[in-house]
């Protein structure tokens, strides 16, 4: 069995995000990346179903331009396979993502898709659910559980009421959240394994699809600053200050 990873190399979550002084988008210049969060713990989770015997192979996909291997280099280490970098200069919107992802799921034919739940940097979560769409594959979103049982899966999965225990059939597309696993450190001999591992590079336009965006960015703006709250001595003074500064009741 084969297994498809897709990681994303994004701002690292202890960075404070800056917009740019023209609002064209976010500050990305000398700024720490890092990997995707969600994506290490689906990187973990493939790591686990083929440490338990159930996959042969290990495939990590990213795409985004040249320093995007950087974040296959580190899946590499963790004990992927290979690795497939799709390079692109542009920001590409969830739909073109999902069908690259699932062009090159045409090519590759893995078993399981695996992914982050969402990206911390757009929070879209939309990937997983049109790959699923696109491939006419059976979807599991927000897995924290996910147990191989030969041609099915049962994968546990978050919902507003609780969990929630649903059977897949192989193949399927699933997006991992945060609960799923707990993701292992690069230990110093894979990181010097991961360098030699193969990363077969295409660019995006060799595809064959479209991925022209269908949503135009006009303008990005921090979030106004948050104005200072007022302590009050005692319920009637807050009643006054509900009714007629704030003018809520």
């Amino acid at each position: 069995m084969k297994l498809l990873v897709t990681v994303k190399r994004v701002i690292d979550y202890n960075v404070q995000i800056r917009v740019k002084a023209d609002g064209s988008g976010v500050e990305k210049d000398n700024v720490k990346m890092s990997m995707n969060p969600p994506d290490e713990n689906a990187v973990e989770e493939a790591l686990r179903i083929k440490e338990a015997g159930k996959a042969d192979e290990i495939i990590i996909l990213t795409i985004g331009n040249d320093k995007a291997q950087e974040t296959i280099r580190t899946a590499l280490a963790m004990g992927a396979d290979r690795g497939i970098h799709i390079k692109t200069q542009n920001d590409l919107e969830p739909l073109a993502i999902s069908k690259i992802i699932s062009k090159v799921a045409e090519e590759e034919k893995p078993s399981i898709i695996l992914m982050g739940k969402q990206a911390i940097d757009d929070d879209c979560n939309q990937t997983g659910q049109m790959t699923s769409a696109l491939l006419n594959w059976p979807q599991a979103t927000f897995a924290s559980k996910i147990e191989i049982e030969g041609h099915n899966a049962i994968v546990t999965r978050e919902i507003d009421e609780g969990l929630e225990r649903i059977k897949v059939s192989i193949p399927f597309v699933a997006s991992c959240d945060l609960r799923l696993n707990e993701p292992r450190y690069a230990s110093l001999p894979n990181i010097m394994k991961a360098k030699k591992k193969p990363i077969d590079t295409k660019d995006a336009s060799s595809l064959g699809i479209n991925i022209e965006p269908r949503i135009e960015q006009i303008k990005v703006e921090e979030p106004p600053v948050r104005q200072k709250g007022i302590m009050v001595s005692d319920v009637a003074e807050l009643v006054q200050k509900l009714k007629h500064e704030a003018k809520v009741i």
